[in-house]
């Protein structure tokens, strides 16, 4: 581990083979008493930091050393969002019990009384163990063992998953906090970028690429950017899980891997341009989902109009046809391609695959925006009806009033 700290540190600030002998002198006097693994973290430690891979063919990592008044971005400096992420969930806890649930509360966001499973050990066991939706096969199985007719087993299996569903209150906490992180980072963005020259004309991006010394508000803003994602990867197992879990995953992995190689590699300004454009739709969706949670209906689908309206200028027409075509044609003007030009561009066209997954889903509910009505977020695993049919309600309370008159018969 002390090796690879050497030579994150010296991957932006000095030369490979200065990290290396640096790393062979630290272990010739005994922090690592086997030479072969040793040499061996040495070798894959120089494919990780070949300038080749991150650098264009004329430039080197001593290039890109601090001098006369250049600040370079350092990949060291990335270990902060760890710390960042943390600081950021310390925020969001405090926001969310001291001003998102009071909120709620005026705002009278109650969570929906839920009927609890019976108890049942057999059920239990298969829903922790194998399924949570049973096939129809398993539904008539479980009946044969339990003795319960097949709707019981049906209704006690939909109670079940309601009771591991997050509440319209932890729903409408997450979407609050997630509005205001959003709301401010693009505050930030817009404040770090509306002076700067290649906001307006995407050529500038790379002038003088990559000897761009770092400003303190692009410093700023990616360590913000990268502490929130990092933020959300740490809280999966409490957040509300959508049903694009496994492409929200995908996502954040994504920009946290962009995020990082665009730092090392110094493509900032393009950075701070992609998360401009993403966070800006950002603040409506979840602004939607506000009011939505509020009852605020009306007010909720105006909101989700404006939102799909700049999801699909920023996401479809901004950032394919101006974004990605400013880091797939300009940089060739400038200099030879290398596997960082490929690899950046890779990872742009991922996230713009995901961006027409969530159109399409997004074109869906504004579908029923306009033509029907909207009730809550398609990409959200709602609440299921659990209630038993009027004939079972029937038939309960009879066996209940039958067997309170024989108790009563019976002098209990």
């Amino acid at each position: 581990m002390q090796y690879f700290t050497l030579v994150s540190l010296d991957s932006v600030t000095g030369s490979l083979s200065v990290s290396t002998s640096v790393a062979d002198s630290l272990f010739s006097v005994g922090t690592c008493q086997d030479n072969t693994a040793c040499r061996m973290l040495q070798t894959v430690g120089g494919w990780l930091w070949w300038e080749r891979l991150w650098l264009p063919g004329n430039v080197s990592w001593s290039d890109l050393e601090d001098s006369e008044g250049r600040v370079y971005a350092k990949a060291s400096q990335l270990y902060a969002a760890l710390p960042c992420a943390l600081c950021l969930l310390l925020v969001r806890f405090l926001f969310e019990r001291y001003l998102a649930t009071p909120v709620a509360n005026v705002w009278g966001i109650r969570d929906r009384v839920r009927l609890t499973a019976e108890q049942n050990p057999i059920l239990e066991n298969y829903f922790c163990r194998q399924a949570r939706v049973p096939s129809q096969a398993d539904v008539r199985s479980l009946c044969k063992k339990t003795s319960w007719p097949e709707r019981r087993v049906q209704v006690w299996f939909r109670r079940r998953r309601n009771q591991e569903r997050p509440g319209l209150r932890k729903r409408f906490c997450e979407a609050s906090w997630r509005c205001v992180f959003y709301f401010f980072a693009f505050v930030g963005g817009v404040l770090a970028l509306y002076d700067k020259p290649w906001l307006y004309n995407l050529k500038e991006v790379w002038e003088g690429f990559p000897k761009q010394s770092m400003l303190p508000s692009q410093y700023w803003y990616y360590l913000l950017e990268m502490g929130f994602y990092l933020s959300l990867l740490l809280s999966l197992s409490f957040d509300v899980k959508r049903k694009d879990f496994k492409e929200q995953v995908i996502h954040h992995i994504a920009t946290l891997t962009l995020l990082s190689f665009s730092w090392i590699s110094n493509y900032i300004r393009i950075g701070t341009i992609v998360m401009a454009v993403h966070d800006s739709a950002d603040i409506l969706l979840e602004g939607a989902k506000v009011f939505n949670y509020a009852k605020w209906h009306k007010t909720a689908n105006a909101i989700f109009v404006v939102f799909t309206v700049l999801f699909m200028l920023t996401r479809l027409v901004i950032f394919p046809f101006w974004l990605i075509h400013c880091t797939w044609v300009y940089p060739p003007e400038k200099f030879p391609p290398f596997f960082g030009y490929y690899f950046f561009n890779v990872m742009l066209l991922l996230l713009q695959i995901l961006h027409l997954y969530w159109a399409a889903l997004i074109s869906r509910m504004f579908y029923k925006c306009i033509f029907s009505k909207l009730e809550g977020d398609d990409r959200s695993d709602e609440e299921e009806d659990d209630s038993d049919s009027p004939k079972e309600r029937n038939h309960k309370l009879s066996h209940m009033n039958g067997s309170g008159a024989r108790g009563r018969a019976n002098g209990h």
